[in-house]
């Protein structure tokens, strides 16, 4: 599950990232909430942490932004102690839930769990387009049965896809899911990926349609 945290203080980020991160959370940090703007517009992510006082554009103002963009990722506000009527203001701008500084770590981890386990989240536990199934929190595939034996890049080009399905998702989105784990990708990582993918799913009916300048779709077609 992949974790933005946005936080400006650079110590509590490095203490949120290092617990969730032994956790087996995939964790990008952004301290600043234009960083953590863009970087909600460009990649997907299954959690947010969002501290509310940040520089160049505000937790409240990063939220608002999430929402109207019809962004459904559970959202977890930190706030100061005496910070009540910024806790009202960010539910009422689509928080899923927040927390007092200063907290404990533990209950954060609980917290996480929990959100994670319901709404969005919950939904998209389980994911089945015909004979293929993914397990998105054992990070697992199945096609007819079968466990399919994914290295983690091509786990995550198969998830993007076929949580998109049927919409097109473009090259360069996926090359940017890719880029939160390593930087260390070709220029035709993308295209290496689809055609092992397209292998493995041969003769199933789940097909990976080339959508050209555009990106990649993909459909059950039986």
């Amino acid at each position: 599950m992949n974790v933005l945290i946005v936080e400006d203080d650079q110590l509590l980020a490095e203490g949120l990232k290092s617990a969730l991160e032994r956790a087996s959370y995939k964790v990008t940090h952004a301290g600043d909430g234009l960083v953590a703007d863009q970087q909600l517009r460009a990649y997907e992510f299954d959690l947010v942490v969002l501290d509310l006082g940040l520089p160049d554009m505000d937790g409240l103002e990063v939220l608002r932004a999430l929402r109207q963009r019809k962004q459904a990722v559970p959202v977890m506000v930190l706030t100061a102690r005496d910070g009540m009527d910024q806790q009202i203001e960010s539910l009422d701008a689509g928080a899923d839930d927040y927390m007092e500084k200063p907290f404990d770590l533990r209950e954060l981890q609980a917290r996480v769990r929990a959100l994670l386990r319901r709404g969005t989240a919950e939904i998209r536990e389980k994911i089945e387009l015909g004979p293929l199934h993914l397990d998105l929190f054992q990070r697992t595939a199945t096609l007819s049965g079968r466990l399919l034996e994914l290295p983690v890049r091509e786990f995550e080009v198969l998830e993007s896809l076929v949580v998109q399905s049927p919409r097109i998702i473009g090259k360069a989105r996926l090359n940017q899911r890719l880029a939160l784990h390593s930087e260390d990708i070709g220029p035709n990582a993308v295209e290496v990926y689809i055609h092992r993918l397209r292998r493995r799913l041969d003769l199933s009916g789940v097909f990976i349609r080339t959508v050209r300048g555009v990106g990649y779709s993909i459909e059950n077609l039986k």
